[in-house]
C-alpha cells in the first residue's frame, strides 16, 4: 500500500535531507504513468519535484489533471514540478519556489533550463542546470566578481552547451579566451560553492507540503 503522501525526488535534494523535513514515501524522478499509479494506490498529496525529461516519457499534463479531479493535492517545485505547476496552476496544481515563479513570469521558458544528468544509483547531479547557472552568474555580477559583459558571455557560453555538458570546468574552458584568468578563477571558485536554487526550492516545497499534510490530518 502506497503512502498517502508521495514525493518524487532525485538530484534536487538528497532523500536523507528531505526526510529530516517531511515524513513521506520518496520515489525516484517521476515518469509517464507514475502519478496515475500513485493515485490508484491511495496518494492524497503528491509533491512533484524531480521528473525525467529526455531519458523516458515525461509526466503528462493530463495525468496531473486527472489526479486533481480526484481531489488529490498536487504540488510542484524545483524542476519538472516547477515547470508543470507553471503550466497547470490555474487548473489547481500548486507551485512553490523561485524556479516556478521564473517559469510563471516567462523569465525562463525552456525545459532545458532545469534539465541535467545524474547518477541513477546515487542520484548525484553530474551537470548543472541552466537555471542554477543563471542564478549564480547574476549573483556574481551583483557582487562585482564579473562585469556585465562577462556575465552575458558566461551565460551565452553555458546556454550554448547541450545540457549534459554544462559543468563549471567546461564553462571555464570555453570562456578562458575571453575573460582574464584571475577574474575567471575567482568566479569559478564562487560558482562551485554557490547557492543551489533547485535545492532551495525543493526544501520550500517540502515545508509547504508538510503544512498541507498537517492541515489534512495526514501527518
Amino acid at each position: 500500500m502506497m503512502h498517502e503522501l508521495v514525493v518524487y525526488l532525485g538530484p534536487s535534494l538528497p532523500v536523507r535531507d528531505a526526510e529530516q523535513i517531511l515524513h513521506a514515501e520518496y520515489l525516484p524522478p517521476a515518469k509517464r504513468g507514475d502519478i496515475p499509479l500513485a493515485v490508484r494506490q491511495g496518494a492524497r498529496i503528491i509533491c512533484l519535484i524531480d521528473g525525467v525529461f529526455f531519458q523516458d516519457c515525461s509526466v503528462g499534463h493530463r495525468e496531473i489533471l486527472a489526479a486533481l479531479s480526484k481531489n488529490v493535492r498536487v504540488i510542484g517545485s524545483s524542476s519538472m514540478g516547477a515547470l508543470r505547476a507553471s503550466e497547470l496552476d490555474t487548473l489547481g496544481m500548486e507551485g512553490i519556489g523561485e524556479i516556478y515563479q521564473l517559469y510563471k513570469n516567462g523569465d525562463v521558458e525552456s525545459d532545458d533550463e532545469v534539465a541535467l544528468i545524474f547518477d541513477p544509483e546515487s542520484g548525484i547531479a553530474l551537470s548543472i542546470p541552466l537555471v542554477n547557472i543563471r542564478h549564480i552568474i547574476n549573483l556574481a555580477a551583483q557582487r562585482g566578481l564579473i562585469d556585465t559583459g562577462q556575465k552575458d558571455l558566461l551565460f551565452r557560453t553555458a546556454q550554448s552547451l547541450y545540457f549534459p555538458e554544462r559543468t563549471w570546468d567546461r564553462i571555464r574552458e570555453l570562456a578562458s579566451e575571453n575573460i582574464p584568468a584571475t577574474v575567471l578563477e575567482k568566479f569559478i571558485r564562487y560558482a562551485e560553492d554557490g547557492p543551489d536554487l533547485k535545492r532551495e526550492d525543493a526544501i520550500s516545497a517540502l515545508n509547504y507540503t508538510r503544512n498541507v499534510a498537517e492541515e489534512l490530518g495526514i501527518l
